[in-house]
């Protein structure tokens, strides 16, 4: 059965519409008003619910702010650690640098000394072989008298 064949003519269908039309009014009539209490406390709970997820909402944007704080912080103190290590390091590498150089004149000076050492018991050997010679001379000249 089809919806044409319902209505048997067009005076049925106008009234049917017609009572759709006034049973929808009274449907909206019957809704309860603002100035009801459920409608009240209804408005009242998404007021609430709303509110709640506004919280919610400033909670996590305060946290995902606190996070962002946190990171920068840690991310400057790995800049001011790393900066303390090369600090560190050149140090060392300058104080190593030093007592290189040092250590080097400390040899060059040894070197030195060992070299001024050995010349001057050279100096000696010879002085001391001329006199022995200059002593042997002498005596067989004394001897040869």
């Amino acid at each position: 059965m089809s919806a044409r064949n319902r209505f048997d003519d067009f005076a049925d269908r106008l009234a049917a519409a017609a009572a759709a039309k006034k049973a929808a009014l009274e449907k909206f009539k019957s809704q309860p008003g603002l100035d009801d209490p459920a409608v009240q406390e209804r408005i009242a709970q998404q007021k609430a619910a709303d509110e709640a997820r506004a919280a919610r909402q400033a909670e996590r944007k305060a946290a995902r702010e606190a996070e962002a704080a946190r990171l920068e912080a840690e991310r400057q103190a790995r800049i001011v650690r790393e900066r303390a290590e090369q600090e560190e390091k050149a140090r060392a590498a300058r104080e190593a640098e030093w007592r290189a150089r040092t250590a080097q004149a400390d040899m060059t000076a040894r070197a030195a000394t060992r070299a001024a050492e050995k010349k001057a018991r050279a100096i000696a050997m010879v002085t001391e072989q001329k006199a022995l010679q200059e002593a042997r001379a002498a005596a067989r000249k004394a001897r040869q008298r």
